[in-house]
């Protein structure tokens, strides 16, 4: 068998092993053209539909209903932090509230008490310079003007003292003028036990000079007397008189 063959058109002569070789290529060059053509499509075909399943799927997921309840919850993250906030200012805003209230309650209670202190102050200066007054009354009689003198004394009494003086003062009268008293009374000195604004306790030192048919020269008798003052349409009045 001869290893070339001669071709009738051309009058040339090819070896059947280069033929061969030669024609293989392009046939098998036009087969795996064809057949990666294929593949390529049935690749392009599968990226498609897993393409289209993905978009798919996708819009399955924009259209579920747990996408609005994501977005609403996306949307009340901040109403609700800001309900938080509110809720933890609230109670700083009520505290600096009740702070204001209790620094003018405490400023209204103060401005109080200073005016009931003045007034106090100024009760005490009052009554005690009335019952000094009333002391000197009460211990400086003369028995040439009885009267005047009983008349001075219960003008400036009240309660329960006025009205024990007005029962004795018809017996002590004679008394006094039986026996010729005098008396003159000094207030040695005066402070105040306790006090409101309507009714102060005074303590009051007094001198008394005396003198009567019995005593021609002037005896001194020293006393203490607690007097009770109690304010009466405006006025200071002895309501109380005790020697301790």
């Amino acid at each position: 068998m001869s290893a070339a063959t001669t071709n009738k058109t051309t009058g040339t002569t090819t070896p059947k092993g280069k033929d061969v070789v030669k024609k293989s290529p392009v046939r098998g060059g036009r087969s795996r053209r064809s057949h990666n053509e294929s593949v390529v499509d049935e690749v392009s075909s599968d990226a498609t539909t897993e393409t289209t399943e993905i978009e798919v799927g996708d819009a399955d997921v924009v259209d579920s209903p747990a996408a609005p309840e994501q977005e609403t919850s996306a949307r009340r993250r901040p109403v609700i932090r800001a309900g938080r906030l509110a809720g933890l200012l609230r109670p700083r805003r009520v505290v600096a509230v009740l702070a204001i209230l209790a620094l003018l309650a405490g400023g209204g209670y103060a401005g109080w008490k200073l005016y009931e202190n003045h007034a106090v102050d100024q009760a005490e200066q009052q009554a005690v310079a009335t019952a000094k007054d009333y002391a000197v009354t009460l211990t400086s009689i003369d028995s040439g003007s009885i009267d005047q003198n009983f008349t001075e004394v219960l003008g400036g009494a009240t309660g329960e003292f006025k009205d024990m003086y007005s029962r004795s003062s018809s017996q002590l009268k004679q008394m006094l003028v039986d026996n010729k008293a005098t008396s003159k009374g000094v207030v040695i000195d005066a402070g105040v036990k306790s006090a409101t604004t309507d009714r102060v306790v005074v303590m009051l030192f007094v001198d008394q000079s005396i003198t009567n048919t019995a005593s021609p020269e002037p005896r001194v008798d020293r006393s203490r007397v607690l007097m009770t003052m109690e304010k009466v349409d405006g006025r200071w009045l002895a309501s109380k008189v005790d020697l301790p």
